[in-house]
């Protein structure tokens, strides 16, 4: 009986045992991993922010952006509706990857610093030579510009802002929206982008002086700024702009492949877009927005049209225009004046210059006003434009004629 007994006591503890031993394994057998996605990295990236882009053309994106982040952890910023279908996302690197992995996403990447394509002088002129260029075929400046009407077209300007209210403007010069502080005042406190705004449009220093301008603020008091940011801008554009239109994007930064594709399907919506080259003085083609195939894209020329020593080149390049030593609208007051160099005092002379052709021509497409524009242009007059770049320099003569 004894035996019997501790037979059967002894069976307990083998079974206690193995059950315990059962249960040890069951907590530390390995889990597999979860799978990841590949986040594609940028120059300048922005720690912890990431631009989504989904598979779908059709998805709701504000619901499918929100079920993501609660799957997957982060939080959304800006949904991208007009161009991309696509959303800002804050989040850790592992729960970008995780989400990068996801059916429904088609690719993430890290988002990156933007900044203004242009420096400050130290003089303003008192003659602004970059219009006095423009209007004719040679350097021999005649201190006139003639210009057409560009009445009923709208210019947006993606940049730190404007001072709406300068003198320049006339009253023309609107707010759209502030994307840095997410609000519908685009008050600039860094002056790039109401220099901008008056070379396209100001009634003393602009291009096309009766142009409606429209700010749009991507870049802070600093002049930089986020991919993300600059993506929404382009969205809104897209979806808000009144036609005729152009948008100026004097900035720029490291290759982004869904800036490309918001600027390239904001164009193909009607929008035309000049875009400055850059000032690193390296191939255009490595950067975004300025490789951006279906924009026009503007290098920088000094007074003798020789390439500035710190534009970008190759063959994203379209055409030259003036951008050393250009006078044009400060952020000081309403009467300030400034005197700037850069691909981003280039790029607004263009703008201005598509504003004059939609004006005569409501209805052509983005690719008819860069194509008449580069057809126009002056050749072979730019000194050392740069391996690969088309020597061609920005004339506006045969739209005022």
């Amino acid at each position: 009986m004894f035996g019997t007994d501790a037979r059967r006591q002894a069976a307990r503890l083998i079974a206690a045992a193995s059950a315990a031993t059962v249960t040890f394994f069951g907590l530390t057998a390995p889990v597999s991993a979860a799978p990841t996605g590949v986040v594609t990295g940028a120059a300048d990236a922005v720690p912890g922010s990431y631009i989504v882009v989904l598979k779908s053309e059709s998805a709701a994106v504000p619901s499918a952006s929100q079920a993501l982040a609660r799957k997957y952890g982060g939080t959304v910023g800006a949904n991208y509706l007009s161009t991309v279908r696509g959303f800002q996302l804050q989040a850790t690197a592992f729960q970008a990857a995780r989400l990068a992995a996801d059916p429904s996403v088609r690719y993430v990447e890290q988002d990156a610093t933007i900044r203004p394509a242009g420096v400050v002088s130290t003089q303003a002129e008192q003659v602004t030579w970059g219009l006095d260029r423009i209007d004719q075929r040679t350097t021999k400046l005649d201190r006139s510009y003639r210009y057409s009407a560009a009445g009923e077209v709208t210019a947006y300007v993606i940049d730190t802002g404007v001072r709406i209210s300068h003198q320049e403007f006339g009253g023309r010069a609107r707010n759209g929206y502030d994307f840095v502080n997410d609000d519908r005042v685009a008050e600039d406190c860094n002056g790039h982008g109401t220099h901008v705004a008056g070379t396209i449009g100001g009634k003393n220093f602009g291009v096309a002086k009766d142009v409606d301008l429209v700010a749009l603020k991507v870049l802070g008091c600093d002049g930089s700024g986020k991919f993300s940011d600059f993506i929404a801008a382009v969205d809104w554009v897209t979806a808000n702009a009144k036609l005729p239109a152009v948008a100026n994007m004097s900035l720029g930064g490291p290759v982004s492949k869904t800036l490309d594709a918001a600027v390239n399907r904001s164009i193909a919506k009607g929008v035309t877009y000049a875009i400055a080259a850059g000032n690193e003085n390296k191939n255009a083609c490595k950067s975004s927005p300025g490789g951006t195939p279906d924009a026009i894209t503007v290098g920088a020329v000094d007074k003798n049209d020789k390439r500035a020593s710190f534009s970008n080149y190759g063959t994203c390049l379209d055409l030259f225009a003036p951008g050393v030593s250009i006078q044009s609208a400060g952020k000081g007051s309403n009467t300030a004046v400034k005197t700037m160099n850069g691909t981003s005092m280039a790029a607004p002379h263009v703008a201005g210059a598509a504003a004059l052709i939609l004006g005569a021509h409501p209805d052509w497409t983005p690719r008819q006003v860069r194509d008449d524009l580069v057809g126009d242009a002056v050749a072979g007059s730019v000194r050392n434009p740069g391996s690969g770049s088309p020597n061609k320099m920005l004339f506006t003569g045969k739209i005022a004629s």
